[in-house]
């Protein structure tokens, strides 16, 4: 979100001049200057694996990072001058590591970091992979036999209940909340509920930001709409499909009316989605707001108890994925907020698909970054498993990261299994 204006002292709220480092009414210490969220074009150039990532393709996103700043250096003063300085030196510095690799004759370097593999257990269902204890005879997520000679069972699994919330707050610097979030429910022709949740963070300036997040949250419900009302599809990747499709519909209008008027040039959007179906989740993603899994007895090896379903469109994350960076340095970085993914800067742009089995005691959470760069991920889960609701969750972590700072617009949606 970029954002033009004047800070204000967190300890009097006294205004404070743009680069004030102190206030001058009660001696604290100024807040850092707003980071801005750049949005980088061109997202079809950097491409995830399972574990490899493309050295040319990192170098192209991070070269674009560096044409932006150079843009904004040349037209900018005082600290938004300093600030593009900045950003291009530590930018030059990455180029230059990456070039260094790809003249020793490394085209792609094998990924150290990535989501750990969920819900490791005695005995994984081999129609949907779910994990199941040892005396299971039947998949706790799907319904299929999981010994020799079972009949499968005839009906579909009932579905879930979910206790659902939502909270999305301007946070302490920003002048408007470019932010949009939605939890509901969608009826299919045959009477089946699906539960669809999602955040969206605007980016853009000047009402932009919110214009973007709102249209694609709008156009996101109106395909989804349409699409369950002739029927529930029955296999992952037909959600993903579907999820796909109603992403890229929101993409394309986000981008028709930033190209459309002039005021709302550059405008466009992050997008996490997911649409909870009979006992899964399955989720769509562009950009950096996040999706979490969230269980008090592991959702994982090693007794995980929180575990990222989504990953960042960002540098940094990429750089972490390398071992450039580690996931600490990654949460202060100054560039961690250049995001190379997102709806409405291109015709058309990637999307995550996945499906998550759910069981009693999950909570998915998702949140825009505005919550995930003041809370690390065992804080979250904490909080949330802690709190006896999901609004009482949301309250509390959303009262934390303003406590922090609050620099952001900040976003969380929590669904509890019931």
């Amino acid at each position: 979100m970029t954002f033009q204006g004047s800070r204000a002292c967190q300890a009097c709220g006294a205004p404070l001049a743009p680069a004030a480092r102190y206030c001058t009414r009660c001696g604290a210490a100024a807040p850092d200057i707003l980071a801005e969220e750049v949005m980088l074009p061109g997202s079809k150039r950097l491409r995830l694996s399972a574990d490899t990532l493309s050295l040319r393709e990192l170098l192209a996103v991070v070269e674009s990072g560096v044409f932006y700043w150079r843009q904004r250096l040349e037209r900018a003063e005082g600290v938004a001058r300093e600030q593009a300085a900045a950003a291009i030196k530590d930018l030059s510095q990455i180029l230059d590591s990456l070039a260094t690799q790809i003249a020793q004759g490394r085209e792609s370097v094998r990924v150290t970091s990535r989501l750990p593999a969920l819900r490791a257990s005695a005995l994984a269902c081999g129609v949907c992979g779910r994990g199941n204890r040892a005396e299971a005879k039947y998949c706790v997520a799907c319904g299929a036999p999981l010994r020799p000679g079972l009949r499968p069972q005839s009906r579909r699994p009932p579905p879930i209940a979910l206790a659902v919330a939502a909270r999305s707050d301007i946070g302490r610097a920003r002048p408007l909340n470019e932010d949009t979030v939605y939890a509901g429910e969608f009826s299919t022709s045959d009477g089946v509920v699906a539960t669809l949740l999602l955040v969206a963070d605007g980016m853009g300036g000047a009402q932009a930001g919110e214009v973007a997040s709102a249209l694609a949250v709008e156009t996101l419900k109106a395909e989804l709409t349409a699409a369950l009302s002739a029927g529930w599809p029955d296999a992952d990747e037909d959600w993903h499909a579907l999820l796909r499709q109603a992403v890229l519909a929101a993409n394309r209008r986000v981008f028709e009316q930033a190209q459309a008027e002039v005021s709302r040039r550059g405008m466009g959007t992050t997008l996490t989605v997911a649409l909870v179906a009979g006992s899964r989740a399955h989720l769509a993603h562009v950009g950096d707001s996040r999706a979490y899994l969230i269980n008090a007895a592991g959702v994982g090896g090693e007794g995980m108890t929180v575990a990222q379903l989504t990953t960042d469109h960002t540098i940094v994350a990429r750089l972490v994925d390398i071992g450039q960076l580690t996931p600490d340095q990654a949460r202060t970085h100054p560039q961690r907020h250049m995001v190379y993914r997102s709806l409405g800067t291109d015709p058309t742009t990637d999307v995550d698909t996945l499906s998550q089995a759910l069981a009693p005691g999950d909570r998915l959470l998702l949140c825009s970054d505005g919550l995930a760069t003041y809370l690390d991920d065992a804080e979250l889960a904490q909080i949330v498993l802690e709190e006896p609701h999901a609004d009482q969750a949301c309250e509390r972590l959303v009262g934390l990261a303003n406590q922090r700072g609050g620099a952001d617009n900040i976003s969380v949606v929590i669904a509890r299994v019931r």
